[in-house]
C-alpha cells in the first residue's frame, strides 16, 4: 500500500487547476497497488488530489483542521466538491479544535506528515508566509526524509 499525502496552493487559476489535475493523474498513474490519499481537502490543491486519488482507484482519507471547517472555511463555490469528497473518503478525522485556526491547520498538517510515504506538493517553490503554509509543509516534510514530489506545471499561476 502506497500513502501519499497533499500539500498546496488554494488560489489557482482555472486553467492552472486543469494543467495541475494533468499533472497529479499522471503521477498518481506512476503507482501500482493499493492507492490512499490523504488530503485535507481545501480548495484548490488539496481536492484536485483528492478527486484524483479517487479518480485512480485508491482511496480517501480526509482530515480536517477543526470541528467548525465545513461551516466556517468551505466557501459556496468550493462547496459541492468538498460535500462530495466527504462523501467518498473511507475515513475522516478531526483535529481537536473547535475553530480553524494557525494552530488548527498546523496539527492537520502533522496529522498527514506522519501517516504518508511521500507528500505531493502543488506549490510554485516561493517562500512561505508563515508556520502552516505549503512551503513550511515541503521543509517539515524534508527535514523529516520523506519523499516529496513538487507539482507545479510550466505556465501555472496563482489567483
Amino acid at each position: 500500500m502506497m500513502r501519499i499525502g497533499v500539500t498546496g496552493h488554494m488560489n489557482l487559476t482555472p486553467a492552472t487547476a486543469h494543467l495541475i489535475s494533468d499533472a497529479l493523474r499522471a503521477h498518481l498513474a506512476s503507482f501500482t497497488g493499493e492507492l490512499v490519499g490523504v488530503s485535507c481537502i481545501a480548495r484548490g490543491s488539496d481536492s484536485l488530489f483528492a478527486d484524483e486519488v479517487l479518480a485512480a482507484g485508491g482511496s480517501l482519507e480526509v482530515v480536517l483542521p477543526s470541528r467548525d471547517y465545513r461551516l466556517t472555511k468551505v466557501k459556496p463555490d468550493h462547496a459541492e466538491q468538498f460535500d462530495r469528497l466527504m462523501e467518498a473518503a473511507k475515513t475522516v478525522r478531526f483535529m481537536d479544535f473547535d475553530h480553524a485556526d494557525r494552530q488548527a491547520y498546523e496539527a492537520a498538517n502533522e496529522a498527514v506528515l506522519s501517516t504518508v510515504d511521500e507528500l505531493v506538493a502543488v506549490w510554485d517553490g516561493q517562500p512561505g508566509a508563515g508556520a502552516g503554509g505549503t512551503a513550511e509543509v515541503v521543509a517539515e516534510a524534508r527535514q523529516r526524509g520523506l519523499p516529496v514530489t513538487v507539482i507545479w506545471p510550466e505556465g501555472a499561476a496563482r489567483e
